[in-house]
């Protein structure tokens, strides 16, 4: 009975440990961010990344925000449009992010114009964005002071000012 008990605690446990905010989160263009995909409904957000995440008050959209430690400013925001991703995107340049092609944040933006296809600039206030745009998802490529500060993935043709 013992062992029953244990192995149903470990399953519980073991669980729980894998949904996290990736350590060494990795944006696939037109895909994925940190493992999460545009469209997927909150629950699978939940599975993958946890149910500790802070919720924004003041935002138009539910926006969730997973961090690595409470009131920690790095880590992953995801909003969600009728319980579904409408848009993923790094918060204070996490470190061990990275793209394709060896693209990690923090890279000057002469790399990020060389390595990532995201040529049409749109200026935010106090950064730029890069982006791609593709048939389902618009990618960015966050600048702040001529550094790489995040990644983003939005429904096409979004606004990646946040």
């Amino acid at each position: 009975m013992r062992l029953i008990a244990f192995c149903a605690a470990a399953l519980i446990l073991s669980g729980t440990a894998a949904a996290a905010l990736p350590r060494h989160g990795t944006l696939v263009p037109g895909r994925s961010l940190g493992g999460i995909r545009l469209g997927e409904p909150a629950a699978q957000v939940r599975a993958a990344l946890g149910g500790s995440f802070g919720v924004c008050r003041g935002c138009a959209t539910t926006t969730w925000y997973f961090t690595y430690r409470k009131f920690d400013r790095r880590g992953l925001a995801v909003e969600l449009t009728e319980g579904r991703v409408s848009a993923v995107y790094t918060l204070w340049r996490p470190n061990g992010w990275s793209a394709p092609h060896g693209l990690q944040l923090g890279a000057v933006e002469a790399q990020v114009t060389e390595l990532a296809d995201a040529a049409i600039p749109i200026v935010c206030s106090g950064y730029d964005a890069r982006v791609s745009d593709g048939a389902r998802a618009r990618t960015v490529y966050y600048v702040v002071r001529g550094r790489l500060w995040g990644f983003g993935l939005l429904r096409p043709h979004a606004n990646p000012c946040r």
